[in-house]
């Protein structure tokens, strides 16, 4: 299992760790960075905005609502923990980006 994230079915949670990379030309997952998935975010780190833009890129990327998407740790930082309620997908299909020359046939 990759250790980026991890299934907590006692709270009923997805726990993802991500490095946020805002004030990028789009928001897209970049890979992984360490133990953390790596996420440009279009979106500049004022106001909260990046972290409102990351929450909202995760949340459609998973299929759930953007209430559904909380930020556990990490405010400030490019580190940051989110928590997940009712993510159905499979993780590494829905962020990972696919492999050079993968067309999802």
């Amino acid at each position: 299992m990759p250790i980026w994230f991890r299934r907590d079915d006692a709270r009923g949670v997805l726990v993802i760790c991500i490095h946020a990379m805002p004030g990028a030309r789009r928001t897209e997952v970049a890979g992984l960075h360490g133990e953390a998935l790596k996420v440009r975010v279009a979106a500049r780190a004022v106001d909260g905005k990046a972290n409102d833009a990351l929450l909202a890129f995760i949340a459609e990327r998973l299929g759930v609502a953007r209430r559904d998407v909380r930020l556990a740790s990490g405010e400030k930082s490019r580190e940051k923990r989110l928590e997940v309620i009712g993510a159905r997908a499979d993780p590494e299909t829905a962020l990972l980006p696919a492999a050079p020359g993968d067309r999802g046939t």
